[in-house]
């Protein structure tokens, strides 16, 4: 039963099941118009299909535009055709095509833009005989069933795309977390990673940090024109507060791979400031990563990420502490440090990482 109600969760199945269900009430709907519409009530699931999008937004607007595209195309090609009757066939589908070709440039028609040219070319060889009457019957059913389709997703779990959010935020605060340990961890040995490595792990958090951003817009996107968008809002923040934390800390792990890469902290001395700045540095990132992987406390008592958090403070103030009081010959290596220090501080703040005053346990007596 779980199984089934993950793969219900899958937007392109909830898409499928919207999908199915408007084609077939645009057509059973179609039927019932008089003969003159019903004979080509095929046009109406083409329409639902059309319309049925991820997002209730999406459907609306891919709706409008593109029953809007058709009627463009339907009066370019007659337009067209009437004026150039004495010239060949050709000659009129080429010009017909060309013009269609700069109507869709138009911006506002969008991803829907291609269909002006395909409803002038089928006006053209299917309904120049009786224009209007083509138009009620393509253009008329297309747009119910369109109706039909943004109506359907709107009643029928309006989809929010928090799962996939959700997921795609979780493989990404995988990455980051796996990132800042190993960063941790080349601090402490005292070795460069692989430059190939280094650049394959970074295209792969590029790739989860594109997809994780792509993840958030679809839903903020989704609450437009929700009925479900009040109930689920503050998994929506949450969404988007953990969305842009997971940006800023990948902000700090840039900073990070110049440091370690290209200033090479065990070969300029940095990491022996005072006798351990560098494994200072490294507990700082090991604890942003804790921080990173528990983003949520379970309750009002002390848990484990009041743990994570008292760890990653604790080791940030004793670097700041280090850094206040060192003095380091090479001034550039210096600063880069001290900017992964401030980062590191900034990506804590990001991620709402405060110590909690009544979590805090009192000492043994």
């Amino acid at each position: 039963m779980r199984e089934l109600v993950v793969v219900l969760r899958r937007p392109w199945v909830q898409r499928g099941i919207r999908a199915s269900l408007a084609a077939a009430l645009a057509w059973q709907i179609a039927l019932l118009l008089p003969a003159t519409l019903s004979d080509y009530a095929y046009y109406a699931p083409l329409g639902a299909v059309i319309a049925v999008h991820p997002t209730v937004a999406d459907s609306a607007g891919a709706a409008w535009r593109t029953v809007a595209a058709m009627f463009l195309g339907f009066g370019l090609a007659v337009v067209v055709y009437e004026l150039t009757r004495d010239v060949p066939n050709a000659f009129t589908i080429g010009l017909i095509v060309a013009l269609a070709i700069v109507v869709e440039q138009w911006r506002l028609l969008r991803e829907q833009a291609s269909w002006v040219s395909f409803a002038a070319v089928l006006m053209l060889t299917i309904g120049t005989d009786d224009p209007g009457a083509y138009v009620l019957r393509y253009g008329g059913l297309t747009l119910l069933g369109a109706a039909v389709g943004v109506a359907v997703t709107t009643v029928l779990f309006p989809p929010m795309m928090l799962s996939v959010a959700v997921e795609r935020i979780a493989a990404t605060r995988g990455l980051v977390a796996a990132h800042l340990l190993d960063m941790a961890d080349a601090v402490r040995s005292g070795t460069v990673p692989d430059p190939q490595d280094w650049s394959r792990r970074g295209e792969q958090l590029g790739t989860a940090l594109d997809r994780m951003r792509t993840a958030e817009t679809q839903v903020e996107r989704a609450r437009r024109a929700n009925p479900r968008a009040a109930r689920w809002q503050g998994t929506a923040l949450r969404v988007r507060e953990q969305s842009r934390a997971l940006d800023r800390v990948a902000v700090l792990i840039d900073d990070l791979t110049d440091l370690v890469a290209e200033f090479q902290p065990h070969r300029r001395g940095l990491d022996r400031v005072d006798d351990g700045t560098g494994w200072v540095l490294a507990d700082a990132l090991t604890g942003l990563a804790g921080v990173v992987r528990i983003p949520y406390h379970d309750g009002p008592g002390h848990d484990a990420r009041d743990d994570a958090i008292g760890a990653a403070v604790g080791a940030l103030d004793r670097l700041t502490q280090l850094l206040r009081s060192s003095a380091v010959p090479d001034e550039e290596g210096f600063f880069a440090l001290g900017a992964v220090t401030v980062g590191v501080r900034r990506s804590l703040r990001a991620l709402d990482a405060e110590v909690r005053p009544e979590t805090v346990r009192a000492p043994h007596s």
